[in-house]
């Protein structure tokens, strides 16, 4: 079989199996056997069982199911109930401050879990009602939970990062400082977004009434921000400091916030071991979840590469003649679309193998350009059809809340996510000063 049969069959194949609806773990890892077998012969399986050894001991991967049991636990704790509390108190007296609000709280939020279902899930069972009890624009109200909630897969600790990292063999630390500002970046694009829209049509996001906010006294609010932050500040702290400061590796941070997450649990009352078991049971879902796709897809790029597709996707990318920067806005296109249909880990595992060779070759730093992958798949939880975030919001919002709404809602952030991507490609240094500071 020629290489451009392959190239073609292969991303057909995993086109038509997603359109179809069956697991993407699957589509990928059948594919792998298939033109495997048809181009190798028996001898393919000896390769899969290489690259299935080589994911389950990748020492990297451990912080996985870590980050997830971490994320697991303040689910349970309550931290985001109290912080959005307080945080309502704090910006309520300003047009769209409860929108406000839902951002910041998001991204606290996520610099503690890494996980943009519990992210969005959480906001949407706790800011969802507030927002419409105050007569906020639904559409408003959906798009500033999606997009919040979507920050915790950018902002470390992040599990997308950690693949990543493992996928592009560089250091876990340095993506994780890349990719603080860039999300401080995003989050800030957000709040200014609705600022402004609820300035210009104040009856998008009302302020909270006198009458309300002459219940809480300011000292009581100010008791309620150093309560609310502590907690998340310190996870923050233990995990991500320990990382910069080279005290421990990703995964032993990972197992520090996992216990730090544990204490928390304990010291606000939410502790059961009903909720032990939950977390225990889901964290195992989860990360068995990841690492079936990670090993079908090691396995579908094995073949891929091998056979020779890589050389032809680059030849037609490149054969285009497009300079240094026509050739980075194809891939970023290539990425956009291939988000639309395929979450976040497929895409890691089909695209670096053919894009990090190419951006080595034009260039490009390698932290950078991983950075600048990871903002971009912000877009591909938000843009239809198949953006996560916008189905675990449905699937916990109001009767009232219609998939029109949803989708609608989340159209203007996933435009200020490509604004933030425009500003970390004008700006390099929003992604490399940080890793350059802290990691040496």
């Amino acid at each position: 079989m020629s290489a451009e049969f392959i190239a073609i069959g292969m991303f057909a194949g995993l086109l038509i199996g997603l359109f179809l609806g069956h697991p993407l773990a699957f589509v990928l890892g059948g594919l792998a056997v298939i033109f495997g077998y048809l181009g190798w012969g028996p001898t393919c399986f000896f390769m899969f069982i290489n690259q299935t050894f080589g994911v389950m001991d990748n020492y990297i991967l451990v912080a996985i199911p870590l980050f997830v049991f971490m994320a697991q636990l303040l689910d349970q704790s309550g931290v985001a109930d109290q912080l959005f509390s307080t945080m309502r108190y704090l910006f309520g007296p300003i047009r769209g401050g409860i929108a406000v609000a839902v951002v910041v709280v998001s991204t606290l939020f996520g610099a503690c879990t890494g996980i943009i279902g519990a992210s969005v899930v959480t906001m949407g069972l706790l800011a969802m009602p507030v927002l419409l009890k105050y007569g906020y624009n639904k559409r408003l109200s959906c798009g500033s939970i999606c997009a919040g909630g979507t920050l915790g897969i950018l902002i470390p600790p992040s599990i997308m990062l950690v693949v990543m990292a493992d996928q592009g063999s560089v250091s876990v630390g340095k993506l994780f400082a890349g990719a603080v500002i860039p999300g401080l970046i995003l989050s800030t694009l957000y709040i200014l977004y609705i600022l402004i829209r609820c300035w210009i049509k104040p009856q998008d996001g009302p302020a909270i009434s006198k009458e309300e906010l002459a219940e809480v006294t300011k000292g009581e609010i100010a008791v309620m921000v150093v309560k609310s932050l502590i907690p998340p500040m310190i996870l923050i702290i233990g995990v991500l400091g320990s990382i910069f400061m080279g005290v421990a590796t990703p995964t032993e941070a990972a197992g520090v916030g996992a216990f730090i997450a544990f204490i928390m649990t304990v010291v606000y009352g939410k502790f059961t071991w009903e909720g032990l078991l939950r977390a225990m049971v889901n964290t195992a879902r989860t990360t068995s979840m990841v690492i079936l796709v990670l090993v079908s897809a090691s396995c579908f790029s094995s073949v891929f590469m091998g056979s020779g597709g890589g050389d032809v996707v680059q030849d037609l990318i490149l054969g285009a003649e497009l300079g240094k920067w026509g050739t980075f806005i194809i891939m970023m296109v290539i990425l956009f679309f291939l988000g639309m249909f395929i979450d976040w880990i497929g895409i890691i595992l089909i695209s670096f193998p053919l894009f990090l060779p190419m951006a080595a070759d034009m260039g490009f730093d390698k932290i950078w350009f991983i950075v600048i992958i990871a903002v971009m798949l912000q877009d591909s939880f938000l843009t239809p059809p198949f953006g996560y975030a916008l189905f675990y919001l449905k699937g916990v919002a109001p009767p009232e809340i219609s998939t029109s709404d949803v989708y609608w809602g989340a159209f203007p952030f996933w435009r200020l996510m490509e604004l933030g991507l425009i500003i970390c490609v004008v700006w390099p240094e929003s992604i490399t000063w940080l890793p350059s500071l802290l990691i040496k």
